[in-house]
Parts: structure tokens; sequence; C-alpha cells
């Protein structure tokens, strides 16, 4: 019996970008789609979705509970790192030269400028709570209330 990777990796990625647009994220999947996003005034927060463990284990579950907070973000987006890779390289490229890429990872932009993020090391080892409260952490500071 042959599986054919090419079909597991679709339904693996469909799914990732299902778990989030059905939590509310707007998916971005081109370089004008981005642009137009993230250069808008107010606060979105930015998952940078990706198709490993630490994502479906971590950083998705910690996207979709996070935003149950008195503070939120105005937008909430998605970029998926090796999928729609015009889209992540145009978003790394709004979130500036000081941007670590990873993913999965998260950033806060506010009035067209990356003002925080979380990256992969902050993800990837970690339990989905403690990503849950830095996210919230982040709303805290950046974030208005609801």
């Amino acid at each position: 019996m042959s599986m054919d990777f090419n079909f597991l990796m679709n339904d693996i990625a469909t799914q990732a970008r299902k778990e989030l647009t059905d939590g509310g994220y707007k998916e971005l999947t081109t370089p004008e789609e981005v642009n137009e996003a993230l250069t808008q005034s107010g606060t979105s927060l930015v998952m940078i979705n990706s198709v490993c463990g630490c994502a479906g284990g971590i950083a998705r579950p910690a996207a979709l509970h996070a935003v149950h907070y008195d503070k939120r973000p105005d937008n909430l987006y998605t970029v998926f790192a090796g999928q729609d890779k015009e889209a992540t390289a145009q978003a790394r490229a709004i979130f500036g030269d000081d941007h670590l890429p990873s993913s999965p990872s998260f950033a806060i932009v506010k009035d067209g400028k990356m003002v925080d993020e979380i990256g992969r090391h902050e993800i990837e080892g970690h339990d989905p709570m403690s990503v849950i409260t830095h996210i919230q952490a982040l709303f805290e500071e950046h974030c208005n209330e609801i």
C-alpha cells in the first residue's frame, strides 16, 4: 500500500487553515492581501501558521483560546508559511528587520508596524497555556478593552 505524500500534506494544510478561519482568523494568501490588512490603522494579531507539530499542538490552540480575553486586537490574521510563500514573505517584510522569521509564530502589528512578537522558540516545548498567557500579556500591553 502506498500513500501519496502530496495528498497527505494538502489534507494536513487544509485542516490547519480551517482551524484558524473557523476560529475567526482571516487568512491572507497573497502579498496584496497582506499589504492591505497589515498597513491599516488599528491592532492586529498575525499568526504565522505551519504544519509542524508545535503549530498543531500548541500554537493554533493558543491562538484560538487567547482571544477570549477582555483586551483584544481589532483584527485576527493568519499567513501560512511553506504554503503561501509570497504572502508570508510580505508579512515578514512588514514586520521589519528585527523580526526573527520562524513558524509558527505570532506578531502584534499596530498601525502598520510590528510592535511585538512571539517566536517559535517561545512556542516549541512550551505548554499551550503558557503561550496563551504570553499572547494575552501582549494584548494587555498593546490592545484596547472590547
